[in-house]
């Protein structure tokens, strides 16, 4: 029965309501839209050696025109095929520096085009310029800031290409690297002579062919990938690169022999360059970031002088979370030599299933490159990062999924095959026992390092504690293991230290806020506790400043302790007004341990930024609202904590209603639940499982976990390792249960993992056929974080008319 309800759900039809219409945009009161239109907060970024500081605006929303550019999609890639930027890329407007001596007022960059959109800007070692990438119809262009005179101008006329995404990659993806002295940046172009792409045949040649012999190659659902033999050849045309060396006196010299590159890096005497080349075939189950690759050592020329390996497609992997591929992982460059690779290698083969004492080892080989690698150490878990100091120094990062185990060792990267000094071994979802993190300094060849001082490193924690976070730095001895606190966040701020200015540890940056005053940086002098302001920033809306906003713990039936951020509207009363509709807002989370999910990590004292993404908009609109809710699952002795899902969001629901009715805030007859993709499908299952609600919003969710059946969120079992389960926690299966209206919205161009917009479709189709109330608004060009200020805006005008008709006063029976 159950398999057969899975292949029901995959043959619904997907036609819509006979009533859906195709309406203009539409949008919310004047005081949501001063939300959407408020100034964004500014990001900053410090030069090397911590004396300036590059501020960094972003614009406002984009418009849907901005959003509907010229995009292609293929190996798991987004960009514009015309510029070769990143599609629907995230850029800043304006640029400032300003002096971390605490004195004077920032200084707009001048020179700058017009109506700028800058994709990166990287300062170089000798903090003497700052290269920038800036976005422009038909191009990504090189700029260079000459920081003492605060200037910018055009440094080549040759176009960039930056469609490859940051963030994954056994060589970390960049769009441009500085070389160590400060004379060159090295960027990606297209190869002289590239023809245009060859265009589409819309008549097939012959079919599209896969098929499996027996190979295990289980997988998520991946978005975006190749499809056909035209895919492939655009991959090529498309992502076909030459390196090149551009020096400050404009002019380029080609590096190596041009191929898909996905990530380069220059070893910190700039005498070489580790170089990562994807190789064919193309594979159209996975994207870019699991095909076949080889990880090359050039010369500064590009001449070829060791290749570290060929790694084979990736397109088996196991499912689980602690699952990696074989061979070397995550090289990098010790920034403490001239030029050695340190890096990670699989002792179990890649399989956390798989008995061994050992997980991985980390080993490293110096230039020539000629003898045989050295084991550094090895681990009874995942090593997932590392931050070198110098020969006697190296902090090696390492996490095992199944118990939430971090352990963090000191090393000595001169020495071989050691254990590694165990600093500290923890559960890392225990928020409040978190030591912090390595404070780090760039060097004067532009490298990453560990802050030491006299056999001591410095932490930078979050200081989660049941009173709300409190930041701080400690002083931690490598020697004694003893840590001594040097500074912490006090009331009534909340203060987040950044890191140090400069390869010393005096002085630190930070940002501090306060429940009426915006985010501004400072530097805090450690000795005396001096503080100079580095930035002044205007409350980007007072009218706002009444709306009532206190974080609030609460606990559960079982005792488990709970927290959310509780807005009500200004001027309200509750014993003269009387309760308020309520919206509840969450985000469900897995926990294995009751005490770690009911610790408290926000803060009483954030700045009271009214957010139009979660529900907090609604307390203008006269709603009570319960923002970030926690919603904890949590694990039985002996269980997955999915094996509890639909009873732990009953719990944590119940536990939200019971502390607003508490309070005298919120009518218990008239509570909405709402949430964002995973909330989503937590906002689903509520409203098929209880009768707590009286309405729902759920956008960008996903609701048939069959669609995903070899995993989802914390998810590490298979559809088929247990079907019951799949089919409990999908609310698609419980639609004849849910009494109440549900919104639908979903991004039409959703490309994350799970959440495709079909899911949204079909669960409005179930609850249309089995005569419920639903609304499905589906919008143009979207991914699955809404961007467009018509996107924004319409979203918010359906949700505070959905509101409005399903929980006011009277409409309530």
């Amino acid at each position: 029965m159950r398999i057969l309800l899975c292949l029901l759900a995959l043959l619904l039809p997907l036609h819509l309501s006979a009533t859906s219409v195709q309406t203009s945009y539409r949008e919310p009161p004047p005081e949501v839209i001063a939300l959407v239109d408020m100034a964004p907060p500014v990001a900053a970024s410090a030069s090397p050696d911590g004396s300036q500081m590059l501020l960094m605006t972003p614009p406002a929303l984009p418009s849907l025109a901005d959003l509907a550019e010229p995009e292609l999609r293929l190996a798991g890639l987004r960009f514009n095929p015309v510029n070769h930027a990143p599609a629907q890329a995230r850029y800043f407007s304006e640029l400032e520096l300003v002096s971390t001596e605490g004195s004077g007022q920032p200084v707009a960059i001048s020179g700058l085009p017009d109506n700028p959109r800058i994709l990166v800007a990287e300062w170089s070692p000798d903090g003497a310029h700052i290269a920038l990438l800036h976005i422009e119809a038909d191009a990504v262009t090189l700029w260079r800031v000459d920081v003492a005179s605060a200037t910018a101008r055009r440094w080549i006329n040759k176009p960039i290409h930056a469609a490859w995404n940051r963030g994954w990659g056994s060589v970390a993806r960049t769009f441009l690297e500085w070389t160590p002295n400060s004379q060159s940046v090295i960027v990606r172009s297209l190869p002289a002579g590239t023809a245009a792409p060859e265009q589409s045949n819309r008549l097939p040649s012959g079919p599209v062919v896969t098929e499996s012999r027996g190979r295990s190659a289980p997988a998520r659902t991946f978005q975006d990938l190749l499809s056909n033999s035209h895919d492939e050849r655009l991959f090529e045309h498309h992502f076909t690169t030459q390196l090149f060396r551009i020096n400050l006196d404009g002019s380029a010299e080609a590096i190596g022999q041009p191929g898909l590159l996905p990530g380069f890096s220059p070893s910190p005497d700039g005498e070489y360059l580790l170089v990562m080349r994807l190789t064919p075939p193309w594979s159209y189950a996975v994207p870019f970031s699991r095909f076949a690759h080889s990880l090359e050592v050039w010369s500064r020329d590009g001449e070829p002088r060791h290749r570290l390996a060929d790694l084979p497609l990736a397109d088996n992997l196991p499912i689980a979370f602690d699952a990696v591929i074989e061979g070397p992982r995550s090289p990098i460059w010790r920034g403490d030599a001239d030029a050695t690779l340190i890096w990670v290698e699989a002792a179990d083969g890649g399989n956390p299933a798989n008995e061994a004492d050992e997980r991985d080892h980390v080993l490293q080989l110096r230039a020539p490159f000629t003898a045989e690698p050295r084991r550094v150490m090895s681990s009874p878990y995942r090593v997932r990062w590392m931050i070198p100091g110098d020969g006697d120094h190296a902090i090696v990062w390492q996490r095992w999924w199944a118990d939430r185990t971090e352990r963090v060792s000191l090393v000595a990267p001169d020495q071989a095959d050691q254990p590694g000094a165990v600093l500290w071994e923890r559960r890392y979802e225990d928020r409040y026992g978190d030591p912090g993190t390595p404070a780090t300094y760039q060097d004067e060849r532009g490298q990453t390092r560990l802050l030491l001082a006299d056999g001591d490193m410095f932490l930078l924690g979050q200081g989660a504690s049941p009173e709300g976070s409190r930041p701080f730095v400690d002083r931690f001895g490598l020697n004694d293991r003893e840590s001594r606190r040097l500074w912490q966040s006090e009331s009534p701020y909340l203060e987040q230290p950044l890191g140090f200015l400069g390869g010393d540890h005096g002085v630190l940056l930070t940002q501090r806020e306060s429940a009426d005053e915006p985010p501004d940086f400072f530097a805090r002098h450690i000795a005396d506790d001096r503080l100079d302001r580095l930035t002044t920033t205007p409350h980007p809306l007072p009218e706002m400043r009444d709306i009532h906003r206190e974080l609030i713990s609460f606990e559960r039936d079982d005792g488990v302790l709970l927290s959310a951020t509780l807005l009500l509207p200004a001027g309200y009363d509750a014993e003269r007004d009387g309760p308020l509709p309520t919206v509840v807002w969450a985000y469900p989370r897995e926990f294995l341990s009751a005490d770690a999910a009911g610790q408290i990590t926000d803060s009483p004292y954030r700045f009271n930024r009214l957010s139009y993404w979660s529900a907090q908009f609604l307390a203008t609109q006269g709603y009570a609202v319960l923002d970030n809710a926690t919603m904890p699952v949590i694990a039985d002795e002996g269980m997955e904590p999915n094996d509890r899902f639909v009873e732990e969001l009953t719990l944590n629901a119940r536990a939200a209603i019971d502390a607003g009715v508490s309070r005298g805030v919120t009518d218990p007859e008239r509570v909405a639940i709402g949430g964002h993709s995973y909330g989503a499908f937590m906002t689903a299952s509520l409203l098929a499982h209880t009768e707590l609600f009286r309405t729902g919003i759920a956008r960008s969710g996903a609701y048939n976990r069959t669609l995903t059946p070899f995993g989802f969120q914390s998810e590490q079992r298979t559809l088929w390792d247990d079907t019951e389960l799949y089919i409990e926690v999908s609310p698609f299966f419980h639609m004849h249960r849910m009494t109440e209206p549900l919104l639908i919205i979903h991004g039409m161009e959703d490309n994350n993992s799970g959440t495709f917009p079909m899911q949204s479709e079909r669960l409005y189709q179930a609850i249309r056929g089995l005569g419920g109330t639903a609304r499905l608004v589906m919008l143009p060009l979207e991914s699955h974080g809404y961007r467009a200020r018509e996107s924004v805006l319409h979203m918010l005008w359906e949700t505070v008319t959905w509101l409005d008709e399903h929980l006011r006063e009277e409409t309530a029976d």
